[in-house]
C-alpha cells in the first residue's frame, strides 16, 4: 500500500514538472495596438528602451512600477526567449534579448496604458 502511494507521487510529479516547463515563458493577445506579448494572465508585457541586449536597466522603485517578468533559476533559452541575469542576481524573461517587464497600471489583461509611458515604454510585439 505504501509503496503503491509512494509510485502514485512520484508519477504525479513527474508529470507535473513536464508540464511547468512545457508553457513559454510568454504568449501573445489582441489589444488596441495589435498583437502583442503577454504573460500568462494576459497581462501586456513591455520593453524598456533604456535596457540594452542581454541587460536591465530597470530596477528598484522602476522594477516596482514594472515588475520583471521572472525567470525560475533553472530557466533556459527558449527559441526567442532568453534569460538574463537582473542586478539582483534574479532571473528575468527577455524576447529579442531585450528583457520584459508588466506595467502596474494596467488594470486588465489587455491594456496597454504603458505603451509610450515617457517615451521609454513600448509594448513587446512578436
Amino acid at each position: 500500500m505504501l509503496k503503491n502511494i509512494i509510485l502514485t507521487a512520484a508519477v504525479a510529479l513527474t508529470c507535473a514538472s513536464s508540464l511547468a516547463f512545457a508553457a513559454s515563458p510568454a504568449m501573445t493577445g489582441k489589444t488596441d495596438k495589435g498583437e502583442v506579448l503577454t504573460d500568462h494572465k494576459g497581462m501586456t508585457l513591455y520593453t524598456f528602451t533604456k535596457d540594452s541586449a542581454g541587460k536591465s536597466a530597470c530596477n528598484g522603485d522602476c522594477a516596482k512600477a514594472w515588475p520583471p517578468l521572472m525567470a525560475g533559476a533553472d530557466a533556459k533559452t527558449e527559441g526567442k526567449y532568453s534569460v538574463v541575469t537582473r542586478d539582483d542576481g534574479s532571473k528575468q524573461w527577455a524576447y529579442d534579448g531585450m528583457p520584459l517587464y508588466t506595467w502596474t497600471k494596467d488594470a486588465k489583461a489587455g491594456d496597454t496604458t504603458g505603451d509610450g509611458f515617457k517615451d521609454m515604454w513600448k509594448v513587446a510585439k512578436p
